[in-house]
């Protein structure tokens, strides 16, 4: 299974989203923005795959997707929202990340979005 980074600012789906992904069989660590996400990923943090929130404080998923694109282009990137208008924003990033999911989702969405990500990364 895979090493993941969570970026997401609201506790209750970042703590979500990690128990899920740990009952998948992921190692998963989590953090509460994208600025702190970077400074692990720069930090030599080794992960699999990066899920970040698109709207979050100090640093949002789409600033962080571009800079870990520029830095760590291997890593998979998938971003999550919950607002419309900020899942707009993603569009244009098809070449830098593997998709948005909408929440609310389903844990099942979250681990086939998950699981479709690391195959792409892989193959």
């Amino acid at each position: 299974m895979a090493k993941i980074l969570i970026a997401e600012d609201d506790e209750s789906m970042r703590e979500t989203v990690r128990r899920a992904l740990l009952l998948a069989g992921h190692e998963v660590t989590a953090v509460h923005n994208g600025a702190e996400a970077l400074h692990a990923l720069r930090g030599g943090f080794a992960a699999g795959l990066l899920l970040a929130d698109i709207k979050m404080p100090v640093m949002d998923g789409i600033e962080l997707a571009l800079a870990v694109a520029r830095d760590k282009p291997e890593l998979p990137i998938l971003l999550m929202t919950g607002y419309a208008d900020q899942g707009a924003r993603a569009s244009g990033l098809e070449a830098l990340i593997h998709g948005v999911l909408v929440k609310p989702f389903s844990l099942e969405t979250l681990r086939q979005a998950v699981s479709e990500a690391l195959a792409g990364a892989a193959g």
